[in-house]
Order: structure tokens, then sequence, then C-alpha cells
């Protein structure tokens, strides 16, 4: 009995089909073994290096937000005045107030504290005239208002002989600065209990700046 001849065009089909779904094992398996980014979602293509560290670059100069802005702020300023704060008990120049800043007025801070201000005894004065005059006892009131007057006068000659004392030294130790408002500030300083003084006083009295 004579078999039945076996077209040539399913012979080249079958092969092709046979092509196709070897390659596909391939690259089923190239797939499994290439690592799997873990951010990237479920059932989705692993994205290639390049726009992995892309995306991540995005990520990282996305804009902050008004709050984080301002929530970065506060700390920073936060951390600037505890840093002031510590200075102001150090004397280290770095973190003081601009108002403190400068050899000038470290010198106006170091003369003032290196001597005996009439000022600085001002407020405990003003405390006990403050209660003498309330006692109704007409000696002991006029007393208290001759002790203001007396307390009032020293207070503006030594600040007078303060100031002229310590504009002539800062003449001459800094001719070539700027001493603008020095002297003012080493007066309000004056007026200071020597204990409440900020920064803190770094000469003991008697001691020549």
């Amino acid at each position: 009995m004579r078999a039945n001849p076996v077209p040539l065009g399913s012979v080249f089909r079958s092969r092709a089909k046979e092509e196709k779904a070897q390659a596909a094992d391939k690259a089923l398996v190239t797939d499994s073994k290439q690592p799997r980014d873990p951010q990237a979602p479920k059932g989705r293509p692993t994205p290639k290096r390049s726009e992995a560290q892309s995306q991540r670059r995005s990520v990282a100069q996305t804009p902050m937000t008004r709050k984080d802005a301002a929530k970065r702020q506060r700390e920073a300023r936060r951390v600037q005045l505890e840093k002031q704060r510590q200075a102001l008990a150090s004397g280290d120049e770095r973190y003081l107030p601009a108002r403190d800043k400068g050899p000038v007025r470290k010198f106006a801070r170091d003369f003032i504290d290196s001597r005996f201000n009439v000022a600085e005894f001002f407020l405990p004065l003003a405390v006990i005239i403050l209660v003498m005059t309330m006692i109704r006892v007409a000696p002991l009131q006029n007393f208290a208002l001759l002790l203001w007057l007396v307390a009032i006068v020293a207070i503006v000659v030594d600040a007078i002989f303060s100031g002229f004392r310590l504009r002539k030294r800062l003449a001459e130790r800094f001719p070539d600065h700027n001493r603008r408002g020095a002297v003012a500030y080493g007066l309000m300083r004056s007026l200071q209990m020597r204990r409440l003084r900020l920064p803190k006083p770094q000469v003991k009295r008697g001691e020549r700046p």
C-alpha cells in the first residue's frame, strides 16, 4: 500500500514554529536571570540602571514644599541661637551677635569690666530708695530723695569720665578701625550689673585691658 507524500509547505511551517518556540523559551530564561529592581512595581518590567538612576536623581532634586522649607529654616535658626547663647557665655567671637563682634567692641567690654562703675549699682540702689520712700517717715523720705539726687549726679559724672577715657584708649589702640558707637556700647554695658552682663566678662576688676 503506498504512503501519501507529506507536503513541503507543512514541513517548513512546523520547523518555523519550533524555532519561534525555542527563541521564546530563551527569552524567558534570560528575563528570569535578570535581577529585579526592588523599587519597580510588581507586574512591570524592571527599568534599566540608567533609567533607575535618573528616577532617583529626579526625586532628590524635587523642590521642597513651603512647609519643609519653613521647618528647615526654623531648625537652622534654633541651631544658630544655641551657638550664640554659648558664645555669649564663653566669648567666642565666631558666633557672637553682630553688635558684639570685632576687636573694638571687645576692648570696650574689657575696659568697662576691668573697673568699678557707679551705674552698675543703680538697680539695687533704686530698689533701696523706693522702699525708703514708701515708709511714711518724713526724715527718711527726705534722705531717700537726697540719696536719689546724689546717685544720679554720681552716675552722670562717672559716665562722662569713663566715656572720655574709653574714647581716648580706643583712638590709641585702634586708629584705623571703625569706632563708631563703641563708646555708647561700653556705657550701656556699665549700666548692667557685672554678673548679668552678656557677653560674660573676660577680665577681672583692676586688670588692664
